[in-house]
């Protein structure tokens, strides 16, 4: 999942992107821990998917803040 992509998700969609992508990591991790898992690259790359995801929510929260003080 690429930034540019992220950032045009609306509010409502970037927060159950962020909910489905964290119940995906932790089905991932089960299947680590019981042994299958194939691709062990997907925990990683799900890990990034999540912060990256949760730096837009950040970001969108800092700037409402800003846009607020003005």
């Amino acid at each position: 999942m690429k930034i540019e992509g992220i950032r045009k998700f609306s509010d409502d969609e970037l927060k159950t992107k962020v909910f489905d992508t964290k119940k995906e990591y932790m089905e991932l991790r089960f299947q680590h821990v019981s042994g299958q898992l194939n691709d062990t690259s997907k925990l990683k790359q799900t890990r990034r998917d999540i912060a990256r995801l949760e730096t837009v929510v950040r970001e969108r929260e800092i700037k409402a803040v800003t846009e607020g003080e003005k």
